[in-house]
Formats: structure tokens, sequence, C-alpha cells
């Protein structure tokens, strides 16, 4: 233990930072022994290669120079990533000095407070996240192994804190209908898929809408090795590239508007389960690479199949042994129906990869608490609607219940004048308030049908407008946890290799 704190070897720097004089810590590592946390060191090279800290001096400054020096900020949050600290918080009980030797400063890390006003001052400008996370993911599409142009989509959940003064509309948002969903792209790649970029969704976008709008038109400028325009006119048949997604992104006209541009598609048949099945004469056994190298034998059958909107596609049925057939939708023309399914099947890494996120980066936590306002322009839920509908719903529970009360009525056995015209009365002002039930119900309907059902941001009362939970940090966390999580595949790489090489 130094004389300054547990770990702080660095005299010299300590008292000039103790006083306000240090103007930078310089990153030095040295020797030390019995240090919590120290082998993530270990996963140093690889942070590097995969471009950790290549291009946070060019995207980020911290402004005056201080005694935290930007690198030790990123090499901290993905040391912290890499030894599965779960939030900023633990740096309040951990030993600073310790971790400051990791990332290689030796007059202690910063603690929870400063991590978070660093991170804060990273992200206080706009844009600055996506952008570095954009630089990163087309170096990372660059190698070609990597990508083989099939692309995986895919979504997590983000988990919102009712504010405040604000319906609750469900705390769990799904990925495909609310604000605050992490979309990701990932690629194929054996053993696991490599993430590339995330997208944040609006609130109410449908996966189809965020294809149209945000994926496709990145990914047409961002995928490497597309053919030239030459190449795709000598072959009508040849794609840039593969995207996968599942029956959520399904939409004839999506399939259509993608063929045109050239880019080839693979998703799950979304039908009804009456959907009459095939005959099993059709289907033949066929031997399958998956992704993992691995090699199956499974019974596949083949068809052309018209969409609603005419478009023809390719349909490719699996039948399983227990006789259930999966059917899958594909547009590239040039792979046959083996490859279709294995990259389909693929699907199967990304699930792998967010259950291993979560578990063990936690991919779905909060990093930095607070709300935004959203753009005027975003449509919302009308209130009014919403107001409409559950009265709707209360009359009609409660029309059910006293047509119910009408019909269980029974004139009575030992009949009087007098009990004749109780009942009759008693039934008169019950059919009455049925009547009134029935109009007043209409009119609801009627009203609901004027009523629309998504507004204008503007046009809600200043009381009722929604926020969302501010973006830029969490997506800056969420790039470097990709960085992580790309260093660790590259080291289980490198293990992967030894036992072969040694054989």
């Amino acid at each position: 233990m130094g004389p300054l704190g547990m770990a702080t070897n660095r005299i010299e720097q300590r008292m000039l930072a103790s006083l306000g004089q240090l103007t930078e810590a310089t990153l030095k590592f040295e020797r030390c022994d019995d240090v919590p946390h120290g082998g993530v060191i270990c996963a140093l090279p690889a942070l590097l290669a995969v471009g950790l800290l290549a291009s946070c001096a060019r995207v980020f400054q911290l402004g005056p120079k201080g005694t935290t020096p930007l690198e030790t900020i990123f090499l901290s949050l993905a040391y912290l990533a890499l030894a599965r600290v779960r939030s900023l918080e633990a740096l309040r009980v951990s030993a600073s000095g310790r971790m400051g030797q990791v990332v290689g400063i030796g007059i202690g890390s910063p603690r929870s407070s400063t991590m978070r006003e660093k991170i804060a001052l990273l992200c206080q400008q706009p844009g600055k996240a996506l952008g570095w996370s954009s630089r990163l993911a087309q170096e990372w599409m660059a190698v070609p192994q990597r990508t083989g142009r099939v692309l995986l989509c895919g979504w997590t959940r983000s988990c919102v804190p009712r504010q405040s003064g604000q319906p609750a509309q469900g705390l769990w948002l799904p990925g495909s209908n609310y604000v605050c969903a992490p979309l990701w792209i990932i690629g194929s790649t054996p053993w696991t898929g490599q993430p590339f970029f995330v997208l944040t969704q609006e609130l109410n976008e449908r996966l189809v809408e965020t294809l149209q709008e945000q994926i496709i038109p990145r990914l047409k400028t961002e995928v490497p090795a597309q053919p030239s325009q030459e190449q795709l006119s000598a072959n009508p048949y040849l794609h840039r590239f593969v995207i996968l997604f599942d029956r959520e992104g399904y939409s004839p006209d999506l399939f259509r508007s993608l063929q045109q541009e050239r880019i080839a598609v693979i998703s799950y048949a979304k039908r009804c389960k009456s959907a009459e099945d095939w005959p099993i004469q059709e289907f033949v056994p066929k031997t399958v690479t998956l992704v993992n190298a691995q090699t199956v034998q499974l019974c596949m059958a083949e068809r052309g199949v018209c969409l609603s909107n005419g478009h023809w596609v390719r349909e490719v049925r699996h039948r399983d042994e227990q006789g259930h057939q999966t059917a899958i939708l594909s547009t590239d023309y040039i792979h046959s129906m083996e490859k279709v399914v294995a990259a389909l099947y693929a699907r199967w890494c990304q699930e792998n990869f967010f259950r291993y996120m979560i578990q063990h980066y936690s991919l779905d936590r909060l990093v930095q608490y607070g709300a935004e306002p959203l753009p005027d322009t975003s449509l919302v839920v009308n209130p009014a609607r919403r107001t409409l509908e559950n009265e709707i719903r209360r009359e009609k529970n409660l029309l059910l219940r006293q047509r119910a009360v009408l019909a269980a009525g029974a004139f009575p056995a030992e009949s009087s004048p007098r009990k004749a015209a109780t009942f009759e009365q008693k039934q008169g002002e019950l059919l009455e308030w049925i009547n009134n039930l029935q109009k007043h119900l209409a009119q609801l309907k009627d009203q609901r049908t004027k009523t629309p059902r998504h507004i204008l941001m503007k046009e809600l009362p200043a009381d009722q407008q929604f926020t969302r939970l501010r973006s830029d940090s969490k997506h800056f966390i969420d790039t470097l946890k990709m960085v992580a999580y790309r260093a660790e595949t590259a080291l289980l790489g490198i293990v992967r290799q030894k036992p072969a090489a040694n054989g």
C-alpha cells in the first residue's frame, strides 16, 4: 500500500492532483500483485484490435485536461464489462487504486459519480455516440469473413420507469411498438453472432418501417464487398447482401421493394395455423451445414409461392420428426435451399447473443436517469381515443350483465295481481335501462370512429405529453459492451484454435 492510498505508487502525480495542479495523468502499465479483476488486462490487445481507442480521441473530447485521461474512461468501462461489473455503482465499494493499476494510471481510477459525470460530458453533444458507433461498424463490416453479407436483425426490450403524472402503459416496452427499444444488426458468424451496430427506435415504430427508413439506407452505404452496378445488370438474380428477420418483419410489399433494390430477404412465413401442409412425398433428405460448422440431415422441400400482392418468392419448408412444417420465404435465388435454411436457423446465434449479453453484460440496464422531450412530429396514441375505448369496454360489460339479469328473471310461482304488476314493472325498468345502454354504446362507437387513433405530439396538452429516456449515454455504453464482447469472442477464437493446432 502506498503512502497516499491502495496501489497508489505515483506519489508526485497524486500530490499534484490533490493540489489541482496535475494537467493530465499519463498511462503506464507497471508490475503489481494481487489486483482484483486484474486478469481483464489480458484482453487489452483484443480491445485495441477491435478499435476501442483507435478513434475515440478524434470523436470525443473531455474539455480541459484533468487527472483522468480520455483513454482511461474507455478502458475502465470496457474492463468493467469484461469483469461482469453490472453497474457503475459497484465502483463505490471497489478499490479505486487497484482498478487504476489495471487501466494504467497509478493515481486511482474514477469513482462512480466521476464516471457518470464523464459519460454525461462525452455524450453531451447529440450524435457523438452514434457517430463513433457508425465508424466502428464500418470497420467491423470491412472484415469479409465476419459478415458474409448475411445480416441478422433483432431487438431487445428496455425497462422504462413510469414517471409521475403519466399514465401507465406497461413498464416493459416491446421493441416493435414503443420507444427506447434497441434494435441490433448482427452478423452471422461461427459460434456466435457478432454485433455491428444498434439503433434506438422511436415511439410506435414497427420493424417494417424501421427496416425501410433506418436500417436499409444505412446498410446500403456501409456493407462492404457489394457487387457493382455492372455485375447487378449482368445477373438479374444477384443481390447486394442478405438480411434476415423473424415474422415481425413479414410484409409482401417490403419483400418486393427490397428485391427491387437488389437486397435479398430470408424470413419465416406468416400464416395461420390452419395453413395446408405439403405432401410428405415432396420432402427429401438434405445435408445442411449450420453456422457452427455442424452437419445435420433435414427433410426439405421447395416451391414458388405468390404472395398477397402478386409478388413471387421462394418458399422452403423443413419437416421435423414430429411432422411439423416450418415455412421459410426467401428472395435469394443464388444459393441452394440448404443454405437458405442454414442462414435463417443462424438466427439462434442472435438469440444466444441477447441471452448472453443480458445475463453477463446487463444489456438491458439503464445507464443514466432522466428524460428528454419527443419531437413534436412524433405520432402518439390519442388519449381521447383511449378514454373512449375504456368507456366502451365498461358499457359492454354492463350491458351483458343487465341482459343476463333480464333473461334470468322468472315470473313468480304464486302469482297475484300485485306480484305480477311488481314483476312487470321491474322487468320494464330493466328493459328500458338496457335500451338506454344500447343507445349510449352506439353513440360512443360513433364518436370513436370520428376520433383519430394517433395524433401528433404537439397536439397533446402540455400535461399529457410523453418523454423518452436519454438514449445517447445508453448508446455509448452499448457500443462499449459491443467492443468488449467482440474482444472476448476474439480471445475465445484463439482458445479454440490452440487445441486444434496442438492436435
